[in-house]
């Protein structure tokens, strides 16, 4: 009898596992609330709550606090949740909260960008984890039939303050998931990486996607500001003929503060300093799940290095993981992760992180339902081998560094090279740089962290070390470490490596059969590329110039790649000093670049050694059998 039951539930879709999840179902059996919470401070803040309407049972809350809007408004407006894996937790019977932050949109107060961490609060005094805080408090006592338990999560700038709710510490604070958060917009996330200024998506956010970022309001706003505009659609064209960064400053006015902010503190002072988010990773005490895409452009660096932070700053805490898939900014939130570009995965990664990893850790931690104990201490697909791994560790406890060596010819060997007085060198021209992605296009793509390099190999300014083919699979999986012995003709350069997969000239996925598909023989996939700016070598605190011709040591970190260099392929190392219009172009003398002119821009002649004194060489995280 049961069993005719449970079929005729499955039928007739009763059955809330089985129940279509659609606009009309949410609408059906969730109500929507608008309220103002107010902070210790005083300062209301815009909320917008998803309630279930069934009482049968106590509700977790969900909580993502946004700079991006919660819109949209009106209480009888819902987002378009069933559209996406969200809609899981309308089946769950969450209580979904999403928050205007202070200062946007339609709350009330100051905006400040990645608003420091305050650690020693007193009385009225605030920060980003004490409106989290606040408004746990409040949720807690006013919506009805909840469960005592919340969790936070958020993707990018939403990262960041998922971050800051952690360090909140509230006790109803159960379980939090920083994704691409959001972390140190100097040293890797966003704007500057290792020091090198993210020009492109700097501009571009503050104009046109940020929505008025910095922009002060007196009163909230449901409409975002206008972009400054653009005269072309080509972004290498519009970024060299406006030529420096003060020229770009004119554009954006007066009005928006951290862009001038950020002009004015040009190296890593305790301005930048207090604006990591890594100080607020101590004494955490909910469960983090860390999300990232060993792909993504904008935040590839910050989901690494909290997730870090945070074991260095809990040891011995109960549940603190990361997942790391082959995704693009965000990718895990969408519907497909079967590719990035022209590179193949496999399979849907983006559902299998949503099915095994982030519903599980929620419902585990906030509904004390399901298993969590597949979730490893680091779960990371293995690119290349297109495979997700556990790892107990990261990186592994089975890696072992090895140094692979620059060699004259263009050569990329295990052996120091033996000869002497042997350079590779090219001219650096600020004039005419070398592109990030060879297509014409406006807005910086997301494709590019995987895309065929073979246009960057063959000019000039450009060069490229390579291995013999490989006679056996080469699985790198940790930080790369870049140590270039170096001489320039000017004062100061960028320094750009690049770590490429090479494919046989007869590789071809089965989706290649496909007319118009993209040749794949030969294709140089970029696996990763980090720029430095070299007048940081020492310190990025106290930069310096360098000494005309004087050989010096460049060396810096590469965030950590998961990748199989599978025999057959060939290793590729690429150098440049120049990635445009994604990194701003470096006038290549000792001087302030955010205030310099058109005509201070110089060409540099660069030279990279490889002989047996100066041995530029590649440190590779080799996963070992």
């Amino acid at each position: 009898m049961k069993t005719v039951i449970l079929f005729l539930l499955i039928l007739t879709g009763i059955s809330t596992n089985a129940q279509v999840v659609d606009s009309l179902w949410i609408r059906n059996n969730y109500s929507k609330k608008e309220v103002y919470i107010t902070m210790r401070d005083g300062v209301r803040l815009f909320t917008s709550i998803y309630i279930p309407n069934s009482t049968e049972e106590e509700h977790p809350i969900l909580m993502r606090r946004t700079p991006y809007s919660c819109r949209p408004y009106g209480k009888d407006k819902f987002p378009k949740f069933w559209r996406n894996y969200q809609k899981e937790y309308f089946k769950e019977g969450y209580i979904v909260v999403i928050q205007d932050v202070r200062g946007r949109w339609m709350s009330e107060g100051e905006f400040v960008d990645v608003r420091p961490f305050n650690a020693s609060k007193k009385g009225k005094e605030i920060d980003e984890s004490s409106d989290t805080y606040d408004t746990i408090e409040w949720l807690l006592k006013n919506i009805a039939h909840n469960n005592g338990n919340v969790g936070v999560f958020g993707i990018s700038y939403p990262g960041f303050y998922s971050t800051m709710a952690a360090a909140s510490n509230h006790p109803a604070l159960k379980a939090v998931s920083p994704q691409a958060p959001v972390t140190n917009w100097f040293i890797g996330d966003d704007f500057h990486h290792n020091g090198a200024f993210m020009m492109m998506d700097a501009f571009h956010f503050y104009s046109v996607l940020g929505s008025g970022f910095g922009v002060p309001h007196p009163k909230p706003v449901s409409v975002g500001a206008k972009s400054v505009g653009f005269p072309n659609r080509d972004n290498y064209k519009f970024y060299l003929e406006v030529g420096a960064i003060k020229n770009l400053t004119k554009l954006t006015g007066d009005s928006i503060a951290f862009w001038n902010e950020l002009i004015s503190h040009p190296d890593y002072d305790e301005w930048w300093m207090a604006r990591d988010a890594r100080n607020a990773t101590k004494n955490l005490h909910p469960a983090m799940l860390w999300v990232g895409g060993l792909f993504d452009a904008e935040d590839c660096w910050g989901a690494w290095n909290t997730y870090k932070a945070a074991e260095k700053n809990n040891k011995g805490k109960a549940f603190n993981k990361i997942v790391e898939g082959p995704w693009f900014h965000g990718q895990w939130a969408y519907d497909d992760g079967t590719h990035l570009g022209n590179i193949q995965f496999g399979s849907n990664t983006s559902k299998y992180f949503q099915q095994n990893f982030e519903l599980s850790f929620f419902n585990y931690y906030l509904k004390g339902k399901g298993d969590i104990s597949k979730i490893a201490e680091a779960n990371v697909f293995i690119s290349g081998e297109n495979r997700w791994h556990s790892f107990k560790q990261w990186p592994p406890a089975n890696k072992e560094n090895k140094t692979i060596y620059f060699q004259p010819n263009g050569k990329l060997d295990w052996g120091k090279p033996v000869v002497k007085n042997s350079f590779s060198d090219y001219v650096s021209d600020p004039a005419k740089p070398v592109p990030y992605e060879e297509n014409v296009h406006f807005r910086r793509t997301r494709n590019y962290m995987t895309n065929d390099q073979r246009f960057a190999a063959r000019r000039p300014d450009v060069l490229v070390f390579e291995t013999d083919t490989l006679t056996e699979d080469l699985t790198v999986t940790g930080s790369v470490i870049a140590d270039l012995a170096t001489s320039i003709s000017t004062t100061d350069a960028d320094f750009v490596v690049k770590i490429i997969d090479v494919f046989p000239d007869n590789f071809s996925y089965e989706t290649e059969k496909k007319k118009n598909s993209y040749p794949m023989g030969g294709y140089q996939m970029l696996v990763r590329g980090e720029v430095f700016r070299g007048r940081y070598r020492n310190s990025f605190q106290k930069p310096v110039a360098f000494i005309p011709e004087k050989i010096e040591n460049v060396k810096f970190e590469l965030p950590s790649i998961a990748h199989k260099f599978k025999k057959g392929h060939r290793l590729m190392v690429q150098i440049q000093s120049s990635w445009f219009p994604l990194v701003d172009r470096n006038p290549q003398q000792f001087i302030d670049i955010y205030r310099c002119n058109n005509d201070d821009f110089i060409k540099s002649t660069i030279k990279i050694y490889h002989d047996s004194q100066n041995s530029s060489k590649i440190i590779l995280p080799v996963l070992q059998d």
